[in-house]
């Protein structure tokens, strides 16, 4: 059964090296996906989740893929809640890691523009509005839609050192009807990469459960 990793806004495959070397050592398949506009992957016209979520679905009818076990970080947990509801029968189990549900209401402070930087970038900085505008806009019907995922799910936090709410995700895992929630004390946003140990306790069993 392979293992399907995506990414956080502005990361690239590369953030999963660590974790994917462990589940390929424990005999798993892994394919770490760049998303589109992020490193090895086209830039595009236009960017969205939904695209994301076709994008990777494409990606597994490439591979002959019928059905896998997907990880995913920030806005790759946003892409692979998508795919869990579009196509549950393609998700054997999903691993949503630290990732931002809608808020309930707009932000009080706009987006506000940043200049792009002038060092190379590994991904299109074109996709930081349209993304970051999508993640930000509060979308009510969202957590209605989260009983559409019938795979069993595991929510990772980072605890209260990461900007996203664990109160946030623990009513996620209540609107999941086969979902548990593990937080990692003081890992901050990328636990994969700031407790790679503590994260990968939390997730490999949850994976090799058949």
């Amino acid at each position: 059964m392979p293992v399907v990793l995506l990414h956080a806004l502005g990361s690239t495959a590369g953030t999963w090296d660590d974790f994917a070397a462990r589940l390929a050592a424990h005999g798993r398949h892994v394919l770490a996906v760049d998303l589109r506009g992020h490193g090895q992957s086209s830039w595009a016209e236009k960017y969205s989740l939904e695209l994301m979520c076709d994008d990777v679905l494409g990606f597994l009818d490439d591979h002959g893929v019928e059905q896998a076990d997907v990880v995913g970080h920030s806005m790759g947990g946003r892409v692979a809640v998508l795919l869990a509801q579009r196509e549950p029968g393609r998700v054997r189990r999903l691993v949503v890691e630290d990732t931002p549900p809608p808020p309930e209401r707009p932000p009080q402070e706009p987006l506000a523009p940043v200049a792009e930087p002038s060092e190379p970038l590994p991904f299109d900085w074109r996709l930081i509005e349209p993304i970051m505008t999508e993640l930000r806009s509060p979308d009510a019907g969202w957590w209605e839609r989260l009983n559409a995922i019938t795979t069993p799910t595991l929510l990772v936090s980072g605890g209260p050192s990461s900007h996203v709410s664990v109160d946030a995700l623990a009513r996620m895992s209540e609107a999941i009807a086969d979902c548990l929630l593990v937080t990692v004390q003081d890992a901050g946003h990328r636990v994969h990469s700031a407790k790679p140990d503590e994260f990968w306790s939390a997730v490999a069993p949850f994976l090799s459960r058949t």
